[in-house]
């Protein structure tokens, strides 16, 4: 009888979960997510909206709704390894329900440390190759990080604030490259380039895009300007070789 999480609204859930053989994977008392935003796995995405608060849940989850084909590295936790194509079982008790905090100010600590957790968790979608769920973890990135703030950044926050916007963005960059979206990944770049003029990366995927689409001395320009900020470059040298190939006539018998 009681009420379910609504999309959009924040849980709060108790969680452990393990292998068949009873090995420990996952352990937090107090796991905080928004359902559909990708920052944990499926079963846990899925099985959380149908449960109530206090209810303590079981979900058995076959492998693509755990973690995957690959299974996952731990090396920094006391729990072991998920195996390859490993089913787990979870235990939830689903704590906390409440509307989505990030519309609301929060302090730029705050923000900067959601960025970062969602900016890593679409570094281990794209790793993995699940470039779509990247780019989703790396556009949520991007909405803590422009969400409305208690106060004014200062000088090193507003510094670390930009710096992460451009990891962001550039990422957003690189997922939509491997989707096939380049007037997509053109605009992420335009928007690399207007918060950081000389940002080596940007300028060379642009540079890249811009020649695909014929607009070669556009193409050149930005080439040029990433080759002088990475003079041993030899990605930059090879694009730049292949635009004046292109654009050079043929030589005369």
């Amino acid at each position: 009888g009681g009420t379910r999480p609504q999309p959009g609204q924040e849980v709060s859930v108790k969680v452990l979960g393990a292998l068949e053989d009873g090995g420990l994977v996952e352990r937090d008392p107090h796991l905080t997510f928004v359902p559909g935003h990708g920052d944990v796995v499926q079963a846990l995405e899925l099985g959380v909206p149908t449960m109530q608060k206090s209810e303590v849940a079981f979900f058995l989850a076959a492998f693509p709704y755990g973690y995957g084909r690959l299974g996952s590295q731990r090396c920094a936790r006391r729990e072991p390894d998920v195996p390859p194509e490993a089913p787990l079982l979870f235990e939830v008790t689903l704590l906390e329900v409440r509307d989505d905090p990030e519309a609301q100010p929060l302090p730029l600590a705050v923000r900067l440390c959601l960025g970062s957790q969602r900016r890593e968790r679409g570094n281990f979608h794209f790793a993995r190759g699940d470039f779509s769920a990247a780019l989703v973890s790396y556009r949520l990135a991007l909405r803590a990080l422009d969400g409305p703030a208690t106060a004014s950044p200062g000088p090193e926050e507003g510094e670390e604030l930009r710096e992460q916007r451009v990891k962001c963005l550039n990422n957003c960059a690189a997922a939509e490259l491997k989707l096939q979206r380049a007037d997509e990944a053109l605009a992420s770049c335009e928007a690399v380039l207007r918060i950081s003029p000389d940002n080596g990366r940007a300028l060379l995927r642009r540079g890249q895009l811009l020649a695909q689409q014929g607009r070669d001395a556009e193409a050149a320009l930005d080439l040029r300007r990433a080759l002088e900020l990475d003079p041993a470059s030899k990605v930059i040298h090879a694009e730049l070789s292949r635009l004046v190939n292109r654009r050079s006539p043929p030589a005369r018998a």
